[in-house]
């Protein structure tokens, strides 16, 4: 897939940047145009691997923002987005959106800048282009507080009837104890940026072997089509591929026994990805449609092996629309498979958050109403013998 990438906000420009390097380290060729939109000049400045011309500052003359960010007001981030519009709308212009397949927007749904000004951006891409337009979105943890998930429950709203798809990823799922804040973040984005980048640049066109089944970017875009919410899981082994001597070609016994083992290990990497940490924890049960790409070379991705991995993910997905398919990687030393969950409905995660943002959302209210009892004493006096000037 050719992709148009777009990070809104500090958490979301991290993602894009993350996701480049990644490509950068790997050999592809996934992010075709990138470009980042935050309100504070200081996070503007993070991203290492996009151009300078390619980062917006938004806000820069709101009377609340001025360049300093929105904290964490997304009331405020969606303001600052709508009126500088015209400027995001230049920039867009900038993308020749023949060259790409689709687009995808990141942001952490938390903070006010990606929670409250993403969804504007999204739906000015929606005007301008036919384009499936992805959403890429952090949901804060519960460690945050009420407030970030107050963002993020009005925010995911938005998203997932406005994007073609929403790819979620739990900070809650991901958190290590014993690591700082930085620490934490960090490792997340290079794990959702390694999972993103796999699943996505699979079918890109080179000068590699092309495998026996090799995956389509067109398998990607039908299972994501679904639209609703997605997770994707992951897993990975080292790999050596072996060098056959002249012998070896005639060992039938070995062959086989070699093509036994490389399919349970198939099998064992897909159950893995499956049950594992997922981006977002749900019921398998509950996708529409899901997908497994391999990622590796092309001597180690059995036949037999896949075949087996898509009736096992068939009968634990409980769906019938499963696809599987390679990515070959000859020059990798890493056979990864990756797995899509499009469209999954019992995610108990954004339930939570949901329900912290209902009593977020109760709490602000009653906090708002008694504070302005206690101005109203403060300043009136007890006989009611004062008038206010105006």
């Amino acid at each position: 897939m050719k992709l148009a990438t777009i990070g809104v906000g500090n958490a979301g420009s991290k993602l894009i940047d993350q996701m480049i390097e990644f490509e950068f380290e790997t050999g592809r060729n996934l992010c075709r145009h990138a470009l980042v939109i935050n309100t504070a000049r200081t996070d503007l400045a993070k991203p290492q691997h996009i151009d300078e011309d390619r980062r917006v500052l938004i806000g820069d003359t709101h009377r609340k923002a001025r360049g300093h960010g929105v904290g964490g007001d997304a009331e405020i981030g969606a303001e600052v987005a709508k009126t500088d519009i015209d400027e995001i709308r230049r920039v867009f212009d900038d993308v020749e959106i023949h060259e790409v397949d689709a687009v995808l927007v990141a942001a952490g749904l938390g903070g006010g800048t990606g929670s409250g000004a993403a969804p504007v951006v999204i739906e000015e891409l929606q005007k301008m282009y036919d384009e499936p337009v992805y959403g890429l979105g952090v949901l804060p943890g519960t460690y945050e507080g009420g407030r970030p998930a107050l963002n993020a429950a009005r925010s995911l709203q938005s998203f997932v009837n406005k994007v073609d798809n929403f790819i979620a990823f739990d900070n809650d799922a991901w958190r290590s104890r014993g690591q700082t804040i930085e620490q934490g973040y960090e490792e997340m984005n290079e794990e959702l940026a390694t999972r993103i980048v796999t699943l996505l640049a699979a079918g890109e066109v080179d000068e590699s072997e092309v495998g026996e089944n090799a995956m389509d970017s067109s398998d990607i875009m039908r299972t994501l089509e679904t639209g609703g919410v997605s997770s994707i899981g992951y897993a990975s082994t080292d790999v050596t591929v072996a060098k056959e001597g002249l012998l070896a070609k005639f060992n039938e016994s070995e062959e086989v026994q070699r093509e036994s083992t490389d399919a349970a290990k198939i099998k064992g990497l897909v159950r893995r990805a499956t049950n594992s940490r997922l981006t977002v924890p749900c019921d398998v049960s509950s996708a529409d449609r899901a997908l497994i790409v391999f990622a590796g070379p092309p001597d180690v991705i059995s036949r037999k092996g896949v075949e087996s991995a898509r009736e096992w993910l068939e009968q634990k997905a409980d769906t019938v629309d499963v696809l599987a398919g390679d990515d070959p990687r000859p020059d990798s030393t890493t056979l990864a498979a990756v797995v899509l969950l499009s469209n999954v409905t019992d995610t108990p995660r954004i339930n939570e958050i949901q329900n912290q943002a209902v009593d977020a959302q109760n709490k602000i209210q009653q906090q708002d109403a008694v504070r302005e009892e206690e101005i109203q004493s403060l300043i009136t006096d007890d006989d009611n013998d004062l008038d206010p000037i105006v």
